[in-house]
């Protein structure tokens, strides 16, 4: 007869589970311990459980199957939480084994005592405690089920003993949980209803997110009858931008300015797939038809004229032959022009800028995306690495594009990228990391060493927390808390065993880059890139104007004349000089 652990392990195998991230703990020990008897699901040991997370989140994410993460009892699970509300925020299924002390002990303030159930309810689809081993089976396939078909989080909470007590093979599921497969589309008079607003429309947007994921033809076919410009949301930039002769770039706060403009002078925007979630950009007066698989989503961001619950692909597919072939395309012609215009300005600044160092981010960006593999991963932290990667990564049906775009989490690209190297062990990943981020969780480069992930870690090195200091700057707040003494973090790199290479000079990116590429192993390079540069959203406020001049005069008040000079260098300069 064997233990709760092995036929839990078992029952992970049968439904396509080959990996397991986590960090060892004596309440984890029966679990470990069925894994390493298995052989057939690896342990992919990190350095932190958040990271274990993290890492379940992108390989989800990569594979589209339900991946699985664990932690000890009290703060081994508790450290899962971060990562866990990223795969959840993202709609991706993970199963979290979370060990818990002696039930027998439980409410007693006992060593290392949490409650599970009440810190992973905010971040999961299900979580409930196995107390006893007969209720093992059903929960783990509840839990299995809500994650696949939910998308999102499920956890369950397991006391230590429990796994290591025998228990009947009978009540334990051999039939493989995955997510079911349907049509999921609106009625009849719905669609009608879609398509007359839309056929009376003179200039029609659509606005994409990651809802468009395997509807791309779809979209483009809606539309080459509409004339509409297609703005994407950051989430659908990997599966909306390429091949897409009607695409006019990214909205919102890291986005372009063509992609703001087309959406503001639409009389009708078609939303598909997307929670976008800033009310500021979207349009004023425009009729709105939103088109999303959950109906709680519906109309929370912008009032809806028109509500439509079904997956983008069904609904499309039913939508296309109601709709009227447009001949009028001065709204598509105008946004195509406009963002052309804007594209090439945005790629005048991915240049080596007459060997000027600091390097301007921007052409690290550039770069990495001309020499990364053509289906390559990127992952990319939070702040500034998150912008140019969205402005500068060109995605081409075969790259993936992976962060934490809701949940907005530091310290996500290395772990991330551990979890898509473990998945895709064919496929090149690249981190785009930022100098705060990659310290936050610094030990998982150990785990590229020990676990032989070839990952290529490109640190935006600017000795600040960049993104925190532009938000500074717009409310008129004089920086403060967000220098970084760094380390030379390629000196670090080669001391773990790492290929590393630090770049301060535009002229030895490209070879740097090259080299790490090329290398058979993980690599860490790290540029030290312009702190002043600045990342303007394509629609400046009135209350950011004032805050940029507010910043200004007490930045010089404060005695700091020498940070507001460099600004204006790095920014404006460069643009006078050409």
């Amino acid at each position: 007869m064997a233990t709760v652990a092995e036929h839990l392990i078992q029952a992970l195998r049968v439904s396509g589970v080959r990996r397991i991230y986590g960090l060892p703990g004596d309440s984890l020990n029966g679990f470990t311990d069925a894994i390493r008897r298995s052989g057939e699901i690896s342990w992919e040991h990190v350095r932190h459980e958040e990271t274990a997370a993290f890492a379940a989140a992108a390989d989800a994410a990569l594979t589209g199957g339900l991946a699985v993460c664990a932690g000890s009892c009290g703060p081994g699970n508790l450290h899962l939480i971060n990562g866990l509300f990223d795969a959840q925020r993202s709609r991706v299924p993970v199963l979290a084994i979370a060990a818990h002390i002696p039930r027998t002990e439980i409410g007693s303030d006992y060593f290392q005592e949490t409650h599970p159930q009440e810190l992973f309810r905010e971040c999961s689809v299900y979580c409930e405690l196995v107390s006893t081993p007969e209720m093992a089976p059903r929960i783990l396939e509840m839990a299995m089920r809500a994650a696949v078909e939910d998308s999102g989080v499920a956890v369950v909470v397991i006391p230590g003993e429990i796994f290591l007590q025998r228990a009947d093979a009978s009540a334990w599921s051999t039939r493989p949980i995955t997510a079911t497969r349907s049509v999921v589309r609106p009625d009849d008079e719905s669609l009608r209803q879609a398509a007359a607003i839309l056929n009376d429309a003179r200039a029609v947007t659509i606005l994409g997110g990651a809802g468009v994921a395997g509807a791309h033809d779809a979209l483009i076919d809606l539309a080459g009858t509409l004339n509409a410009p297609v703005v994407h949301a950051l989430r659908g930039k990997e599966f909306i931008e390429y091949d897409n002769p009607f695409d006019v770039g990214m909205t919102g706060l890291l986005g372009f300015a063509s992609g703001y403009k087309a959406i503001k002078e639409a009389d009708a925007l078609l939303m598909l797939g997307t929670d976008f979630p800033y009310p500021q950009f979207y349009p004023d007066g425009a009729k709105v038809i939103q088109v999303d698989v959950r109906g709680r989503h519906l109309g929370r961001r912008t009032p809806v004229d028109l509500g439509l619950v079904g997956t983008v692909a069904d609904t499309a597919a039913a939508l296309q032959p109601l709709l009227q072939q447009k001949t009028d395309s001065q709204h598509l012609d105008r946004s195509l022009r406009h963002y052309r215009k804007t594209r090439k300005a945005m790629d005048e600044l991915a240049v080596n800028d007459r060997d000027r160092t600091p390097i301007r981010p921007e052409y690290v960006a550039g770069l990495v995306n001309q020499l990364a593999s053509e289906d390559a991963v990127f992952t990319v932290d939070v702040g500034s690495p998150v912008v140019w990667a969205a402005r500068y990564l060109t995605m081409n049906g075969r790259r993936r594009l992976i962060g934490s775009f809701n949940h907005g989490s530091m310290a996500c690209a290395l772990p991330h990228a551990i979890g898509a190297q473990s998945a895709l062990p064919g496929r090149q990943i690249v981190a785009l990391a930022g100098d705060g981020g990659l310290t936050m969780l610094f030990g998982e480069l150990v785990t590229l060493i020990q676990n032989k992930l070839p990952v290529k870690v490109i640190v935006f090195n600017n000795s600040s927390l960049n993104f925190v200091e532009l938000e500074m700057k717009a409310a008129g707040i004089v920086n403060f808390g967000t220098d970084l003494v760094n380390p030379d973090f390629a000196a670090v790199a080669q001391a773990m065993g790492i290929f590393g290479r630090r770049v301060e000079r535009p002229a030895d990116l490209q070879r740097a880059l090259a080299d790490a590429f090329a290398h058979d192993g993980p690599a860490v390079v790290d540029v030290v890139t312009a702190r002043q540069e600045l990342s303007i959203p394509p629609a400046i406020t009135v209350e950011q104007a004032k805050g940029f001049s507010l910043y200004a005069i007490r930045t010089i008040l404060a005695g700091r004349a020498d940070e507001l000079l460099d600004l204006v260098t790095t920014n404006v300069a460069r643009r006078i000089l050409d």
